[in-house]
């Protein structure tokens, strides 16, 4: 029986002490040394923590070796890590540590600064030799009091409320994943894995199980690596990188440069991608110019473990059609529901909802929010049973394929981070007091975040942008500002976000509209 991932990573380290467990820039880590720091660094935590087990430990720091080493320390203490975004905004996490209460931090003095004011046990790593924990902990004991439902991470979502909700992933459903993703596709721990995706991104913590599972090699890469396509290429070919799991945006920027032209990674052979919508022109260069490469779509919310639908392109697509999200991963149930709660019929365009295994346990000290998403199944009334309603509009065409239809509330997919536009329009209002009335709608042509806003005076898209800066991550920053002298209501007297929404249509490139006077815009 398998409980706990960390006696996976325990046999693969076993197997192969000396092989290559990670890699970043020049420097590199076998798996026998991977093992080593990280039960040092647990006696670290419970030496400061004290003897806490599935409580959440926090790692702020930025993508490196040192970070792998963090996550596995964390679960060598018997313990969940969650990954922190060391670009976040001071306040953004104070907030998330104030909800989630870690019982530590993990992080490095280039950035213990911006902790400040938080009052949690800190635990510096600034260099590859960690002192050993004077509490001489029974690490394996430790191991033994966990079961396959307790915590391995804890990822922060975006809320409605300005405050991140922490979503609950255990080991069971990484186990689950794991297995469907290792059977389906053959992974044999021969892959060597361009890591793209941030440490706060799901997509690195299945790096990290396949590694421990398989023993596969991950070569993490700067996310400043995505501004620079060309190296990005040259990259994955010096390190013979044969399968990455990326979020569509940079594949796009490749495809846009021709860049295929001057490099292609000849090691690559299979791409998975997710988090958004990969526009099928872009996605059909890389598909002719990759010929011998398995590409796979894939899609799945925070709250599902990893993914929960996948689409492998077998067959070329048509440019002018969407790719699918394809069929349910083996072990999940895909229910698309109407606004009865009944099952939509082919053709039919209903609520996606999602039940089995890879559900996540909830939200991390959240209650409300927990019981609002993860509702009993409306089509079984015999026995307690928990669905995921993921909020996006989806269908099934006729040949059993799910096509992905758009959201029906304000989440959207944006950069493969998921963005809840009401904490934009929150911190703006309740927050920074800039407007009193504001909707943040989503373009999805342009990829691109359009905050209209309620005033007597413009504020400058620059003035605005200094501003939330201080509040939240770049991705979340809106990229136009439309002043309006009032927002169009609908006949509850609310914001007609739908309105707003049909509007963006007439905002043309260089960030004017073609409102009514009153109306007017500033790019970011």
């Amino acid at each position: 029986m398998r409980i706990n991932l960390l006696d996976c990573f325990g046999k693969t380290a076993a197997d192969g002490p000396g092989e290559t467990a990670v890699v970043h820039k020049t420097e590199s880590i076998t798996f026998g040394d991977l093992q080593a720091r990280a039960q040092k660094l647990a006696n670290q935590i419970l030496d400061q923590a004290g003897d806490v087990i599935n409580t959440p430990v926090a790692v702020f720091l930025p993508k490196e070796i040192g970070t792998v080493v963090a996550d596995l320390g964390i679960l060598y203490s018997a313990n969940p890590f969650m990954n922190l975004d060391v670009k976040t905004p001071q306040d953004r996490i104070r907030n998330i540590i104030q909800l989630v209460r870690p019982c530590a931090v993990i992080t490095s003095s280039r950035f213990v600064k911006k902790l400040d004011g938080i009052e949690l046990p800190v635990i510096l790593m600034d260099g590859p030799d960690l002192p050993v924990g004077e509490g001489g902990w029974n690490l394996r004991a430790r191991r033994e009091r966990l079961i396959d439902t307790d915590p391995l991470c804890l990822i922060n979502t975006s809320g409605s409320t300005g405050t991140p909700k922490g979503v609950v992933l255990n080991h069971r459903s990484f186990f689950d994943f794991m297995d469907w993703s290792i059977g389906e596709f053959s992974l044999d721990g021969s892959e060597t894995i361009g890591s793209l995706s941030p440490v706060v991104f799901d997509i690195f913590d299945f790096e990290l199980c396949l590694m421990m599972m398989r023993g596969a090699t991950i070569v993490l890469l700067d996310a400043s690596l995505a501004s620079f396509p060309a190296r990005l290429l040259e990259t994955l070919h010096e390190n013979h990188v044969n399968f990455i799991f990326w979020v569509p945006s940079i594949m796009v920027n490749i495809a846009n440069m021709d860049l295929f032209t001057k490099m292609r990674p000849p090691a690559l052979k299979l791409v998975w991608f997710a988090g958004e919508v990969f526009p099928t022109k872009p996605f059909l260069y890389w598909y002719d110019n990759m010929p011998d490469t398995t590409f796979v779509n894939l899609y799945g919310p925070i709250e599902i473990t990893l993914d929960c639908t996948f689409h492998v392109v077998k067959d070329r697509p048509d440019e002018d059609k969407p790719l699918p999200i394809g069929v349910p991963c083996r072990n999940t149930d895909i229910l698309i529901l109407n606004e009865e709660d009944e099952l939509c019929k082919t053709g039919e365009e209903g609520e996606l909802c999602v039940r089995g295994t890879s559900l996540a346990m909830g939200y991390y000290n959240n209650a409300e929010k927990t019981n609002a998403a993860f509702v009993q199944n409306p089509l079984n009334r015999s026995y307690p049973e928990l669905i995921y309603r993921t909020g996006d509009i989806v269908c099934r065409d006729e040949n059993a394929l799910i096509q992905f239809r758009g959201r029906k509330d304000s989440l959207v997919k944006h950069m493969g981070y998921r963005i809840e536009l009401g904490e934009i329009e929150h911190v703006i209002i309740n927050e920074l007091g800039l407007v009193k009335y504001c909707c943040a709608v989503y373009q999805f042509d342009k990829k691109e975040i359009i905050l209209y806003y309620e005033k007597a005076e413009e504020i400058s898209g620059a003035e605005f942008r200094k501003m939330l800066m201080k509040k939240f991550p770049a991705y979340m920053i809106p990229a136009v500002y439309i002043r309006m002298d009032l927002l169009p209501r609908n006949t509850n007297g609310k914001i007609d976000r739908l309105l707003l929404k049909n509007k963006i249509n007439e905002v043309n490139g260089d960030g004017k509209d073609s409102f009514d006077a009153g109306g007017n815009s500033s790019g970011a």
